[in-house]
């Protein structure tokens, strides 16, 4: 597979050729919440970037500690029935910390979904951070519009997502993330460019405009 051009979303492939970025552990992460600042977390799905390969998604759905607002149901049409059951996110803790540790974080439009994790993992310590939105402004300027949705459409990441999964939900979202997030490293060319490109680090949250 020649650099800038990226395999199709599923779990298990080689996304590019440049090396030197493989020599890092992601995870590009989602978030759905619930309309505080910053949100309340519903839904979460993260999926690892080990060795240049993308892995397979791991999910959580919780219950908020506040029902779900009609204004966030109509965005990621998660109601409160989906969730009267279900567990709150300290169930999921350990297993989310665990997903968590790695070299550095990849999101769009990155501070809400750290901002989001901060709230529920007070202890937890932010690796670097990559900002697809940002990058992308950076590396692939002349877009019409830097939403996720836009960028998907326009480069065709949501060709070959496993069935049943739409915007706006945290899987199908990380999963396109992870998609663009290749892409993007292929242009940037090298480990050192993506990162004076991307910013952020342990403690900063990235600047997006």
């Amino acid at each position: 597979m020649s650099v800038g051009m990226v395999a199709p979303i599923s779990g298990g492939r080689v996304v590019s050729k440049v090396t030197d970025w493989k020599s890092l552990t992601y995870v590009v992460v989602d978030v759905e919440g619930n309309g505080q600042q910053p949100p309340e977390l519903v839904e979460l799905a993260i999926v690892p970037i080990i060795g240049g390969v993308i892995d397979d998604p791991v999910c959580w759905m919780v219950r908020p500690g506040e029902p779900i607002k009609y204004m966030e149901t109509a965005i990621h049409g998660i109601r409160n029935d989906d969730v009267a059951d279900l567990p709150p996110f300290a169930e999921y803790r350990d297993d989310v910390l665990s997903m968590l540790d790695a070299d550095a974080i990849v999101a769009h439009n990155a501070h809400v979904d750290v901002s989001v994790l901060r709230r529920q993992l007070p202890d937890w310590h932010c690796p670097e951070v990559f900002d697809t939105l940002k990058l992308a402004r950076r590396l692939m300027p002349g877009h019409s519009s830097y939403k996720l949705g836009a960028l998907v459409d326009a480069l065709g990441f949501g060709a070959g997502l496993p069935d049943g999964l739409g915007p706006h939900r945290a899987t199908h979202d990380a999963l396109v993330t992870a998609g663009l997030f290749a892409a993007l490293v292929a242009r940037a060319g090298s480990l050192d460019e993506l990162r004076q490109v991307a910013g952020g680090g342990d403690d900063e949250v990235p600047t997006l405009f």
